[in-house]
């Protein structure tokens, strides 16, 4: 037993010291994560304390009241002075206890007045992010090289851990995070932010946080939302409010050019090779995952596009897939995600790819009329 005990000691000792051990929860990096450590350390000493008051006595009883030492156990019904104290005393300790939880519950909750409000959508398997204050949304997917998924290179430090837009916040600032879903539960987690939302289909759950220090801060999608659940990453970049202002500029002049380039492709047509060029592309970032990069799927989980019926012979519907994804797979809508070209040339490339060759060639007016209804 005694054996036992210290081992158990040098573990909590071990989870106290979190600079020599990752046993125990991280502090983060925001006000409210600093608070929710403090409420555990808190917990863990009361525990600790009972735990030691606890086999003090056992331990006491179990030496000095063994029937070696002719010990004779007493034979008594009820004691209310026992009854009362141990009833008193666990309601005391809870008492103690809720106080400053419920503090720190209201703290989290409290969403008002914030500098930034972004809405977080999740959907299989990707985070959209839209600044509400501001003219900026894209998506953040998964930039971990399928080379590494698929143990043919090195996985790298941050292994399913990275993606190709981070969501950006400012430091010193409050950020109000809007999280809901387009398809079924996700869950957005930031362990160093404290903050576990579920997004659920049709309804909003309200988060915040406020970031001390500039830097990158990793999670990912907690709950169970398909077969590429592991895939869904979350990565933060805090920068210092200067920096932030600079990014939210740049990134606002880069969807005013977008438009106008989607404008201007409106109005021409792209030669075959520029389509192929750029849909060979956006096919390796965006469908290659699951339609494989030779266009032959997964056999019972995504289906071939080489040889099939939809790249071979019917355009609306080829494109109306894209656009409008098919419910009840895991074929989502790419209508935000892409641009009306790089639907286009994406299309175009599928066609034409892997022995396809149809000659057919789709241009982004082509796109407009499936989306807004002008076919």
């Amino acid at each position: 037993m005694s054996v036992l005990l210290i081992v158990c000691l040098s573990f909590a000792a071990q989870a106290i010291d979190t600079g020599r051990s990752n046993l125990n929860m991280r502090p983060g990096v925001s006000g409210i994560s600093n608070q929710v450590y403090d409420l555990h350390m808190l917990m863990f000493y009361v525990c600790i304390a009972i735990g030691v008051v606890v086999f003090t006595f056992m331990f006491y009883s179990m030496v000095v009241h063994r029937k070696s030492k002719g010990a004779k156990a007493a034979n008594f019904h009820e004691n209310l002075t026992v009854e009362v104290v141990w009833t008193i005393v666990p309601f005391v300790i809870l008492i103690f206890m809720a106080v400053p939880a419920a503090y720190t519950l209201i703290d989290m909750e409290d969403v008002s007045k914030p500098d930034v409000t972004v809405l977080v959508t999740g959907s299989q398997w990707k985070w959209h992010y839209k600044y509400m204050d501001n003219d900026v949304e894209y998506f953040s997917v998964l930039a971990t090289e399928q080379g590494q998924i698929r143990n043919q290179l090195t996985k790298t430090q941050n292994y399913l851990l990275e993606v190709d837009r981070p969501l950006v916040i400012p430091t010193g600032k409050k950020i109000r995070f809007l999280i809901t879903s387009d398809d079924v539960i996700h869950s957005w987690w930031m362990p160093d932010f404290a903050i576990k939302k579920d997004a659920n289909p049709g309804f909003i759950n309200e988060a915040w946080t406020n970031v001390n220090s500039p830097g990158v801060y990793r999670g990912q999608c907690a709950e169970l939302c398909g077969k590429d659940h592991g895939f869904m990453p979350i990565v933060v970049v805090a920068k210092e409010p200067a920096q932030y202002d600079a990014w939210v500029a740049e990134q606002e002049a880069i969807a005013q050019r977008a438009r106008d380039e989607e404008q201007r492709l409106l109005s021409m047509n792209m030669s075959m090779d520029e389509l192929m060029s750029q849909g060979e592309k956006v096919y390796g970032a965006v469908c290659a995952a699951c339609h494989m990069p030779n266009g032959e799927g997964l056999p019972g989980v995504f289906p071939a596009l080489k040889g099939s019926a939809l790249a071979l012979e019917d355009i609306p519907g080829h494109i109306r897939i894209i656009v409008e994804g098919s419910p009840g797979t895991s074929m989502a809508s790419f209508a935000k995600q892409l641009t009306m070209s790089e639907i286009a040339a994406v299309v175009t490339y599928e066609r034409n790819a892997w022995g396809n060759d149809t000659g057919d060639i789709v241009q982004a007016k082509d796109i407009n009329a499936i989306m807004y209804g002008k076919e």
